[in-house]
């Protein structure tokens, strides 16, 4: 157990197989060394085994709060949800705001760790420290707005009150690899198919009623130091300052323009760097696709209607729109939350339009059936290209830039109804193994990559390549310092220092992730914000150097669990188009003319500083972190890959 301030010191343990909840403390060193949420959550996952079928009964689905979740520290409303993919195969951890991460905290848990396979459709229902498993089967087969819906009703709650939920949809539940969980507000845990293992163990939603009881800190004198130092570089900041930042204004939209005007925004599948370039090849000079017309700053002008915001905080990044489409003659009316840069990226841009309105309409579909935005475009945009291509044969097919057959599409492969979308719902891997398509994919480890060009961000470059759980922005944001100058600006063209860089803020998000509160405080706060409002809130005295250990220490744990599973550094890749001297590259254009990701140059430089053996961690390095194996663990010292010989 744990007597941490933060913690509950109670996790709910439930068989979904038996339909038996057993409930049980937080092992205090664990609690230490992994700080709580991701890091805790991956632990546990890691403790299961890395042999686990992502599919079957032993894989452990883990929803865990942090030791500053549902706190007064700013941001502080996110939950992670732990697992082993189905998509990569690689563990995962998911994150969606909101406010069920803090209200999970209210009723009185630091986590719930869902193992084996209900026989029937099941939701599980927690209020004042109990856990109970009751009967779906009328939810199943509905769209997340409606469980939603049904289930305020249902426990005669009210979202916004005293009320949260989790659920999947359509994709779920028809185990789509890219499945999300959607929270009552159209947040997501969106990467890594956590939906999926969700939907396979016949888990549709899980209800959190609580009265607001916000954990007090342990230490009060040092979490009001730390609390006032940190709301103060919020507000100074040019990024977070409320209703004056890029974030507040125009939410993460706010980098469509800025990623354009770098040419730094993939488009058309990743053939082109910018809209801009993509327009001038093809157009004769002539704008085919303009991203601007997607941009935060035309949302704002154009479309939003409202502000919301999470548990405790200021920014109110996200920006809820309103639209009337046309889809298939007739008028499609939504009100949606909302229109997030990378989700209108990979609809739009690289999927060959800027049609602002269908894309919302797109966005709340991928919503309501619950499957990932980001998955779902890039997924969609590598089937176009391979039916240009003459890959794809299907009676169903489809056209660069045809906003309105892209909607009827994402509810065809949520519901895996036709051919083509039935390979689709297997993910970038499965479409690449099965059609000889590897050069058409956008994917690394089987996740596809966000709105952030490798050829022109070297830091992104191999942040992708080296991220625990396939290619993702959000292990590593170096365009922190690479578009926004945050913590100092770097060149974002120049390979050399990106290792260590994407190393550190690896490092710093493993510790964020691991509080658990959103990222953008990383865009103001430090090291030095964290660890006051750490050690307040647990009554520890860490230093800054005993923290960034732990970040390190969860980052290596991922990244062991991964070698357990058969990864190294061959699967340290980018897609084909990215990297310098692959016959299938194809070089950025516009202001980043002729550039290509020195792929071997920075993985030497990223393993020298991580202190890994061809992407495998040796035993030092665990020893250093004091990462325990053997007994108790599921896995024996030496069990990881050994490094390749080519």
């Amino acid at each position: 157990m744990t007597t941490l301030g933060g913690f509950h010191d109670t996790v709910a343990r439930v068989d979904l197989s038996a339909g038996d909840v057993q409930y049980e403390g937080i092992d205090e060193a664990d609690a230490r060394k992994y700080i709580g949420a991701r890091g805790l959550g991956v632990k546990y996952v890691f403790d299961q085994g890395p042999d686990v079928d992502p599919l079957g009964p032993d894989n452990l689905l883990a929803f865990m709060n942090g030791p500053l979740t549902g706190t007064q520290v700013t941001m502080s409303g996110r939950i992670a949800v732990c697992t082993k993919s189905p998509l990569t195969g690689t563990v995962t951890d998911s994150h969606h705001g909101g406010w069920s991460g803090a209200r999970l905290k209210w009723a009185g848990f630091d986590g719930l760790l869902f193992e084996g396979q209900a026989d029937e459709p099941v939701y599980a229902y927690v209020e004042d420290g109990e856990v109970e498993l009751r009967d779906a089967s009328h939810l199943w087969g509905k769209g997340v707005h409606e469980t939603r819906d049904t289930l305020e009703e249902e426990v005669d709650g009210q979202y916004g009150k005293n009320l949260s939920m989790m659920a999947i949809g359509q994709g779920g539940e028809n185990e789509v690899k890219y499945a999300c969980i959607i929270n009552e507000d159209d947040r997501a845990s969106g990467r890594g198919g956590t939906g999926c293992v969700m939907g396979n163990k016949n888990l549709k939603a899980v209800v959190v009623k609580s009265t607001t009881d916000m954990p007090q800190p342990a230490d009060q004198e040092t979490f009001k130091k730390g609390h006032k130092q940190a709301m103060q570089v919020i507000q100074e900041s040019d990024v977070t300052a409320p209703n004056e930042g890029g974030l507040s204004l125009y939410g993460t939209n706010v980098l469509m323009n800025l990623t354009e005007e770098m040419d730094g925004l993939p488009t058309k599948n990743g053939r082109y760097s910018s809209t801009e370039s993509m327009s001038d090849a093809e157009g004769d000079g002539e704008r085919i696709i303009d991203s601007e017309k997607v941009s935060g700053e035309n949302v704002r002008e154009n479309i939003l209607v409202d502000e919301p915001t999470c548990h405790s905080c200021p920014v109110a990044c996200k920006k809820e729109v309103e639209v009337t489409a046309m889809h298939k003659g007739e008028e499609m009316n939504v009100r949606m939350e909302s229109y997030e840069y990378e989700s209108a990226w990979a609809l739009g841009p690289n999927s060959g339009h800027h049609d602002r309105d269908r894309i919302a309409v797109m966005l709340d579909r991928c919503n309501d059936l619950g499957i990932d935005t980001i998955d779902t475009g890039n997924t969609i945009a590598m089937a176009m290209e391979m039916i240009e291509e003459g890959k794809l044969d299907f009676e169903d097919t489809i056209e660069w830039g045809d906003a309105d057959e892209m909607i009827s599409l994402i509810e065809r492969i949520a519901h895996r109804d036709s051919d083509l979308a039935d390979h689709l719902a297997e993910g970038p891997n499965h479409m690449a193994e099965e059609f000889d398509a590897h050069e058409n994919s956008l994917a690394v480890k089987g996740q596809t990559m966000a709105a952030y060009d490798p050829r022109c961000m070297k830091g992104m470059a191999i942040g992708y390549a080296t991220s625990n759980r396939g290619a993702c922005h959000l292990r590593g944001y170096t365009p922190s310092a690479e578009i926004l100058g945050l913590p100092e600006k770097v060149d974002p063209g120049e390979w050399e220092g990106k290792g260590e860089l994407c190393a550190l803020f690896q490092d710093m998000h493993a510790i964020s992730d691991s509080f658990d509160i959103c990222k953008f405080n990383a865009f103001a706060e430090g090291i030095e914000e964290y660890v006051l409002q750490y050690n307040g809130m647990t009554g520890l005295d860490v230093t800054e150097d005993e923290l960034m250990q732990a970040g390190e220490r969860v980052y290596n744990l991922e990244r062991y669990y991964n070698n357990l599973a058969g990864f190294d550094g061959d699967d340290d890749t980018l897609p084909d188009r990215f990297i310098e001297g692959h016959e299938n590259a194809i070089p950025a254009q516009g202001a980043s003319e002729g550039q290509l990701a020195e792929l071997d140059k920075l993985k030497g430089e990223y393993y020298a500083v991580r202190g890994w053996v061809d992407g495998v961690v040796p035993d030092e390095k665990l020893d250093e972190l004091d990462i325990e194996i053997g007994p108790g663990t599921g896995v024996s010292s030496g069990d990881a890959a050994a490094p390749s010989d080519d």
